[in-house]
């Protein structure tokens, strides 16, 4: 019998704009490296849920905030979790996939997250600053976010019902660490905190890591990209920012080839892991 390769719908936004950031060619390159192990086709978010029953599994990769496509994300989980498709990431994620509520449970937990609360009655909670981070529940990619004096933090809160604070730490840098399923892959730092988006390899040590995959563990995902986001605070200890496990950006074009190649081999891996699961 002849050999037939699974089929891959791999779901991106090729159109969408991020400051800072091509998200097409990342997904350009992904596509051309997996096309070498799988048949695949690309689909925008809006066009997944009609699409799923065709292929063994689904990737999701850079598609964009979910707020501009909200009906069609929600008919696509629905249809995938009814039909049992094989989804990475998986869609059971209890981070940004679901917005941002993970940042009051794990503050409300005591794990090493920045400080955040949803209710005026709540600042006490906070500790003081001049400043505050003000962020929408269901934000992404930065949309919505605010900077709020302390004067009026309680003003912006009151009434609004699906707004976060946080104290505007002054941070030495941000890092984030990358994982495939549960392994560890690489780690990108921005030296200077005005450019986000401008990235260095980064050589994580034990106690970094240890940081990441508290939150990888706490998160419950078996199959799926994630990157921990993390500052480096005044204190010298590592504060969780934000944990992405819905379309992480992999910035891999601040990677060396080896380091790339390394990390499609990893999600090759993964992703006849899946499909064999």
């Amino acid at each position: 019998m002849p050999f037939t390769r699974s089929r891959i719908l791999y779901v991106t936004d090729l159109a969408y704009e991020a400051r800072g950031r091509r998200y097409c060619d990342e997904d350009i390159y992904l596509t051309s490296r997996l096309r070498e192990e799988f048949d695949l086709a690309l689909c925008h978010p809006r066009d997944a849920a009609a699409l799923l029953d065709a292929f063994d599994a689904v990737v999701v990769r850079n598609s964009g905030p979910v707020q501009g496509y909200e009906a069609a994300h929600a008919a696509f989980r629905e249809r995938a979790t009814e039909r049992g498709t094989r989804v990475y990431n998986q869609l059971t994620g209890r981070a940004d996939m679901v917005g941002k509520q993970y940042l009051l449970d794990l503050t409300a937990a005591g794990y090493p997250v920045i400080p955040t609360v949803d209710r005026a009655e709540d600042l006490h909670r906070l500790p003081v600053a001049d400043e505050y981070v003000v962020k929408p529940r269901l934000g992404a990619d930065s949309a919505g976010l605010g900077i709020v004096p302390a004067g009026r933090v309680a003003e912006a809160l009151d009434g609004a019902g699906d707004l976060l604070v946080q104290p505007r730490v002054d941070f030495a840098y941000e890092v984030s660490f990358y994982f495939v399923d549960h392994d560890y892959q690489y780690a990108l730092y921005a030296p200077r905190p005005d450019r986000r988006w401008q990235l260095e390899p980064y050589d994580a040590t034990v106690a970094d890591l240890d940081f990441a995959r508290r939150f990888i563990e706490w998160n419950g995902i078996d199959h799926g990209i994630q990157r921990v986001d993390a500052c480096r605070a005044p204190g010298g200890e590592l504060l969780l920012v934000e944990l992405e496990d819905l379309n992480p950006y992999l910035s891999l074009d601040a990677l060396g080839e080896p380091a790339r190649d390394a990390f499609v081999t990893a999600l090759r891996t993964a992703l006849r892991r899946l499909l064999a699961g």
